[in-house]
């Protein structure tokens, strides 16, 4: 998940300075904690950049179960979609109080710059991977493994690295996380605790997560977490 990574801040550093030289005018909004930025089926012809705070990106199934897609953070850029699609295919809403620059996509499409619209084609690109990657995951991998792939993820798109750790200061329950790895909270408890006794995750005092990145990482190519345990 790192060249996805690479390419959403290059996309966020791109939009940052085509503002500075107002080749593009974004708009700075305020969303407080558990607002929606925007609906599913929602018409909203824009692009999201995160200055401060949280976002998840969410949807619902046929029979009303909510499924958690994405989480983004400082420096992340959403809802590209708006490129593609009119109306809105997931709903945004802050998991805490967040600071967003709303720009408007065809700011970006007219734009005469190269350099943007060559960035947003690559940020589109790199999220298609991403899903490509997570539906590879569901298919080919169990519910823990999943759950060890989405904490390197997250560890390495929100948390604040540190050698070969990675904190996430923000809260994210493990109904959330349960909700995108695709199984029970019970479940997801329970491979935390398994998690906590190898050494790969640990709760601080504080009670945020610190995530090992490389040692997670070796669990998910060599399935050796059980040699920990």
């Amino acid at each position: 998940m790192e060249p996805f990574c690479n390419t959403e801040r290059s996309l966020a550093g791109v939009l940052q300075d085509a503002a500075g030289r107002g080749t593009i005018r974004g708009t700075r909004i305020h969303i407080g904690r558990r607002e929606h930025v925007y609906n599913l089926g929602q018409p909203d012809a824009n692009i999201y950049l995160v200055e401060s705070g949280q976002v998840k990106t969410l949807t619902h199934t046929r029979d009303g179960k909510q499924c958690l897609l994405s989480i983004h953070g400082p420096g992340d850029v959403f809802g590209e979609s708006s490129v593609l699609a009119a109306n809105r295919t997931e709903t945004a809403q802050a998991m805490q109080v967040t600071t967003l620059v709303q720009v408007r996509v065809a700011q970006i499409m007219n734009d005469c710059d190269p350099p943007l619209r060559e960035a947003l084609i690559g940020h589109m690109a790199s999220r298609l991977l991403e899903q490509q990657q997570v539906i590879a995951n569901l298919v080919t991998m169990d519910s823990e493994h999943r759950l060890a792939a989405l904490l390197v993820n997250l560890g390495k798109k929100v948390g604040k690295r540190r050698d070969q750790t990675a904190l996430i200061r923000d809260r994210i329950t493990q109904e959330e996380l349960a909700e995108m790895v695709g199984t029970t909270r019970s479940r997801i408890g329970y491979f935390l605790k398994r998690f906590s006794v190898a050494g790969v995750v640990h709760r601080t005092e504080d009670a945020h997560l610190c995530i090992h990145i490389a040692e997670l990482t070796d669990y998910l190519e060599n399935s050796s977490l059980s040699a920990g345990l």
